[in-house]
């Protein structure tokens, strides 16, 4: 009866070579492993201190080249985010700048004599003759303090 043949149940399993050529019958002496349990539970781990040193120093050196690199991508994005701040306060300037110069043509546009007086003539009034102006000099060769005076204002016939 071959190897393959044989039906043995149990703790033990017959083995033969994978690429053996088979063998005759006679004197076939099977191999049987059998299974052992080891029982490791009584066994302690021996510490190394040369071991345990390289592991430390290995460790440090890691987290020396984390915290460059960390510091490294810190450095690098808060210098990209000043450059995005540099950038919106130079367009808010230039924006604030076109406000200011659009605001001076404005101001300009508005205090244009011309353009008062047609506004002065379309509401009805008129240029100021002489004497209805009075001009309070502060330079009074008296020295004394000026004091405004109430005349009667002639009032334009409607």
């Amino acid at each position: 009866m071959a190897a393959g043949a044989m039906n043995i149940t149990g703790m033990i399993t017959p083995v033969e070579p994978r690429n053996a050529a088979p063998r005759p019958m006679a004197g076939f002496t099977p191999e049987f492993y059998f299974q052992k349990s080891i029982d490791n539970s009584r066994l302690m781990k021996v510490s190394d201190p040369r071991r345990t040193r390289e592991i430390r120093m290995f460790s440090g050196a890691v987290a020396a080249l984390f915290l460059l690199i960390m510091f490294y991508a810190w450095q690098h994005f808060v210098s990209i985010e000043y450059g995005y701040r540099i950038e919106a306060q130079k367009s808010e300037r230039d924006r604030l700048v076109e406000l200011n110069r659009t605001l001076k043509l404005e101001d300009a546009s508005l205090r244009d004599p011309e353009r008062i007086d047609a506004l002065a003539r379309q509401m009805g009034l008129e240029s100021t003759h002489p004497g209805q102006v009075v001009i309070l000099d502060a330079d009074d060769p008296s020295g004394g303090p000026v004091m405004a005076q109430a005349s009667p204002m002639a009032m334009p016939a409607q």
